[in-house]
């Protein structure tokens, strides 16, 4: 159903082309048309480099009084692939719909300057800030987060989640305030997500030296593996807070890329945070003291304290999705670099193991009565 209707925004477009007054490509973006979506008075715009993917994305030079002197612009995907895939995972609708409805109360985040949504179609514009106009650096996989940004990282996420710790909806309440928002176990891509790893594991076994098949157990049971990584407490999550999606400016550390946020417990970020975004080294070296950093910034912060080791087990248990998003991100390609997305896979495996990720999901899922399809034997 999900698909249909992003089928119908694309099919929509190809026939209305042209006929509503809403930009459809970079190019589009002219002085007129950014000064009504910026709510400034834009003189003129030259287009300074961009990239596609799930979205087409371009730097901006603008002149005009009270304007940045460049801003960029992310708008729908230039071909009807990725556009699907914008659709399947709403990333559009929800980065607009963040920052129209939460950023306000955020900070370590772009600035807006302006964006709009067109619903029949599916397309948009966001307007933000051009980070790489100041002094920011850009970590990565392969150029990881040390521990001191690391402990940053976890007390802006324990600003974000304790921000909205209790104002969350009951699940499925769409027309009351952050009733839009899904856990990930609701995403329409579920359903599709055990033939990716698959696919993934043929591709990468044998290839690589990683162990993919570690998480053979959660490929096999991955519905219910993500039902109960998401069981409640929710609070707002980014959804996707690996390192390619943070920066650094003056020294600390922000969060970029707000397509993906759900709803959902709080060590579903946490888990890929730094499962992808430290060594693996210093992860063990310092995931205990982290995680207690980040119990008492998410009290501060207005949520509330969790246990010790409630929250570790908890921690345990999300590692599973850092490994699925890895795997599929390494196996299907085209999303990363390789070495990149190679890397983070590497990191996500070997947290399975010290972790005991798979011991911690089987007694999750047999304390709920959940059976379960396949027994690794380590675990049997």
């Amino acid at each position: 159903m999900h698909l249909g209707r992003g089928a119908a925004r694309v099919a929509t477009d190809a026939i209305v082309r042209g006929a509503r007054d809403f930009p459809r490509k970079i190019d589009d973006l002219d002085a007129a048309t950014l000064s009504r979506i910026m709510n400034r008075p834009v003189a003129s715009v030259t287009r300074i480099g961009g990239t596609n993917g799930t979205t087409s994305r371009a730097l901006l030079a603008l002149t005009g009084d009270g304007v940045p002197p460049t801003v960029f612009v992310k708008m729908a995907a230039d071909t009807v692939p990725n556009r699907l895939i914008g659709e399947l995972g709403r990333l559009a609708e929800t980065e607009v719909r963040f920052y129209a409805e939460l950023a306000g109360e955020l900070t370590g985040i772009p600035r807006l300057y302006g964006s709009a949504f067109d619903s029949p179609t599916g397309r948009f514009v966001i307007v933000l800030e051009d980070l790489t106009a100041g002094d920011c650096e850009f970590p990565d996989t392969v150029h990881p987060l040390t521990p001191e940004r690391a402990a940053q990282l976890v007390d802006l996420l324990a600003h974000l989640h304790g921000t909205f710790w209790g104002r969350l909806p009951d699940v499925g309440n769409a027309r009351v305030p952050l009733g839009w928002l899904h856990a990930g176990s609701a995403d329409p891509s579920v359903p599709l997500v055990g033939s990716m790893m698959r696919r993934s594991v043929r591709r990468l076994s044998g290839h690589t030296g990683i162990a993919v098949e570690a998480g053979r157990f959660i490929i096999d049971n991955y519905p219910a593996v993500a039902r109960l990584i998401d069981q409640a407490p929710h609070t707002v999550l980014h959804g996707d807070a690996h390192p390619g999606n943070t920066f650094v400016r003056d020294g600390r550390v922000g969060l970029l890329d707000w397509q993906a946020v759900r709803r959902g417990h709080p060590t579903r970020d946490l888990a890929y945070t730094l499962v992808t975004g430290m060594t693996t080294a210093d992860r063990t070296a310092n995931e205990r003291d982290l995680l207690d950093r980040y119990r008492h910034a998410l009290s501060r912060a207005g949520g509330p304290e969790i246990g010790q080791e409630e929250l570790w087990f908890r921690y345990r248990q999300a590692a599973a999705y850092a490994y699925v998003a890895a795997l599929i991100t390494a196996g299907l390609g085209g999303m990363q670099d390789e070495t990149i997305a190679l890397t983070g896979l590497g990191r996500t495996v070997a947290a399975l193991e010290d972790l005991g990720t798979v011991t911690a999901l089987r007694k999750g899922l047999l304390a709920n009565g959940i059976s379960v399809r396949h027994q690794s034997p380590q675990d049997a």
